[in-house]
């Protein structure tokens, strides 16, 4: 694959993460942001003290959200491209379709459902503020072992394949991949900061919502970025020349025809 094909993919990939971004921030106005209002109103209610409020939250919840929301898609629309390019051929003969399916259902997985596990999303009023940093370093440092973990599962099967066969070298690489977040699971701290009469619906619901805008992102771009990458790599056939010739053969005797 050449640099102007990469260049091309990631141009598309971004152009897909925009569009996913875009249904994903419809996700997240109608399903995350009420939800963010009644965590706010909690929070409100048992508050003495009133901070100035630096930005609206009516431009929190629009221009806030959209920027934050489509920027994310597009970023994560590249890096996503630039991962295709690397896998495309190399974890199996996947058409582009499948490979744009097959690295989109792998972030979804290593980067937003494995560390949700431990360390869900929680709206505003849950969580001491004291502890935002160490609750921050312990998100992302799950995330970095999620996807490490995956890279060396991917590795391991490949070099189980010959001896194991792809399926069970495939069950193999999954299991250790599973033990090792296990372990993960296991050693990292739990954090429990959620309030006592803090409402478990809401809670609930925020959570449900911070999956279904994922969930949006990476279908919508598997979807869209598969296309486009079709298209790209599996160039339209070209008309023989025969085809050519018959068609200009058949003109000609077209045009006699009228002008007998």
């Amino acid at each position: 694959m050449n640099s102007t094909t990469v260049r091309s993919l990631l141009v598309r990939g971004m152009l897909a993460g925009l569009g996913a971004g875009l249904l994903a921030l419809v996700v997240a106005y109608f399903l995350g942001e009420p939800r963010i209002d009644a965590a706010i109103a909690f929070e409100d209610s048992h508050s003495h003290e009133h901070e100035m409020e630096i930005v609206s939250r009516s431009l929190q919840s629009t221009a806030g959200l959209a920027t934050g929301v489509l920027v994310f898609g597009v970023c994560l629309g590249g890096i996503a491209a630039l991962a295709f390019c690397f896998a495309l051929g190399r974890v199996g003969r996947f058409t582009p379709r499948a490979t744009a399916v097959l690295i989109s259902g792998a972030a979804l997985l290593t980067v937003f459902l494995v560390p949700f596990l431990k360390y869900p999303a929680n709206p505003p009023a849950v969580g001491d503020h004291d502890t935002i940093a160490k609750r921050t370093t312990l998100y992302f440092l799950m995330i970095a072992l999620s996807v490490l973990l995956a890279v060396a599962a991917v590795i391991l099967g490949k070099r189980l394949a010959p001896r194991l066969g792809s399926w069970n070298a495939s069950v193999a690489a999954g299991a250790a991949y599973l033990v090792a977040i296990g372990l993960a699971y296991v050693f990292l701290p739990a954090i429990n900061e959620v309030p006592a009469d803090f409402p478990p619906t809401v809670l609930w619901q925020f959570r449900v919502s911070a999956i279904a805008v994922q969930l949006t992102l990476w279908t919508a771009f598997a979807l869209t970025f598969g296309y486009l990458a079709e298209r790209v790599l599996t160039p339209r056939p070209a008309r023989s020349a025969d085809a050519d010739v018959n068609g200009e053969s058949s003109t000609a005797a077209r045009t006699a025809a009228s002008a007998g």
